[in-house]
């Protein structure tokens, strides 16, 4: 055989120029040893770079790839589609319905959007006016430091906003609430009458929230998803439940939130934010401290649904006169929840779905109670 017609030329490996090659071996000569033979004494590190490779694997030189199985074109779309998976549900999780929302989480949201139409509705503060404004200023509570009072506008602003189920957030929200009282590992409708069993008067929770807004949902928050309070709240929610002594839960802790805004408007709260230099958290612990009087009046002194309106006129006054008094036994409490000692029900036994409440049942709220009459129900 010519070895002039049959061997790589060195000048032509030089160039990466392979043309020839194919175009003078005969049929019977071995090109896979030629290729081989040519590679050796070339180090390893340059293969990468030789122009022979180049060629064999670049479809601009004509090359063409071979048939491929059904099978191996299956797998690749498998593996090509691992990565877009991935990603889809890497973007979806954090709106995922289904999942829990903190109140830390829910109050960003608010500390991030635009709710400066709504902030033009708050009244931070009572007016006075005449003694009672000159009695206030003499021996009221101290004012509100200037370094707190943008903080104290945003809780009253929030108290501003309505429920918006097109909101994510807000249905979040509703969603948290409801699984966590109930026990639920499911999401349900943010309409129906299962916002009944939890102590809404209607199908539509948005509708119970006038004069506390979306604050009351965010303090219903908090309640359950503070690993400190959860207990508390499941307690008292259980006793909304008893056969006799059955009340409104949500629509009760509404009206305690009322109580609360209504505190922070009377500079009832103030000498507490100073001392801590907070005043969500404070207001948080109030509405915690309140919501657990009301609950320990109401299974102490045999409480039902027809005292209501007069038990929460007495505990709003309590608690504006004595705020400290009220977070104090909270503190108590929560010690003693922590070693397994505080309990708000003891030995009684509430009921399960017999107990749930009359669609017929109206509640009255702080601010529609009529005057303190003598046959009400009074405080001890």
């Amino acid at each position: 055989m010519n070895e002039n017609s049959c061997s790589f030329h060195e000048k032509e490996i030089r160039d990466g120029q392979v043309e020839s090659v194919c175009a003078v071996c005969p049929p019977p000569y071995d090109k896979e040893n030629s290729v081989l033979q040519a590679f050796r004494g070339i180090p390893i590190s340059e293969l990468k770079n030789h122009g022979i490779l180049r060629a064999l694997t670049a479809e601009a030189n004509g090359w063409e790839p071979g048939a491929v199985s059904v099978e191996v074109l299956r797998a690749q779309e498998e593996w090509e589609a691992v990565d877009n998976i991935r990603t889809e549900t890497g973007q979806a999780s954090s709106d995922q319905p289904g999942q829990l929302i903190s109140f830390n989480e829910a109050l960003q949201h608010f500390q991030t959007v635009d709710l400066s139409s709504f902030k033009k509705r708050i009244q931070p503060t009572i007016r006075r006016t005449g003694l009672a404004a000159l009695r206030h200023c003499l021996f009221g509570p101290p004012k509100l430091h200037q370094g707190l009072r943008e903080e104290r506008d945003l809780v009253l602003t929030i108290a501003q906003c309505g429920l918006d189920n097109q909101d994510p957030m807000h249905g979040r929200v509703l969603q948290t609430i409801y699984k966590k009282l109930t026990g639920s590992k499911f999401d349900c409708a943010l309409y129906g009458d299962h916002w009944e069993d939890l102590g809404f008067q209607g199908a539509n929770p948005a509708t119970d929230l006038r004069g506390a807004g979306f604050l009351a949902l965010l303090h219903l928050l908090y309640l359950v998803m503070d690993s400190k309070t959860l207990l508390m709240a499941q307690e008292i929610f259980r006793l909304s439940r008893h056969h006799i002594q059955q009340f409104p839960f949500c629509l009760m802790s509404v009206n305690i939130t009322r109580i609360a805004i209504q505190a922070l408007r009377e500079e009832c709260l103030s000498r507490e934010c100073n001392r801590q230099q907070k005043v969500i958290p404070v207001v948080n612990s109030f509405y915690a401290a309140t919501f657990l009087r009301l609950a320990h009046v109401w299974r102490t002194q045999q409480k039902t649904i027809a005292d209501s309106g007069f038990v929460l006129k007495d505990l709003e006054v309590l608690a504006k006169k004595s705020p400290r008094r009220l977070l104090k036994t909270l503190e108590i409490y929560l010690a003693g929840v922590s070693k397994g000692q505080a309990s708000l029900l003891g030995t009684q036994k509430c009921c399960g779905p017999q107990a749930s409440h009359s669609k017929d049942l109206t509640f009255t709220g702080v601010c529609d109670l009529p005057p303190h009459s003598s046959k009400g129900t009074r405080l001890i």
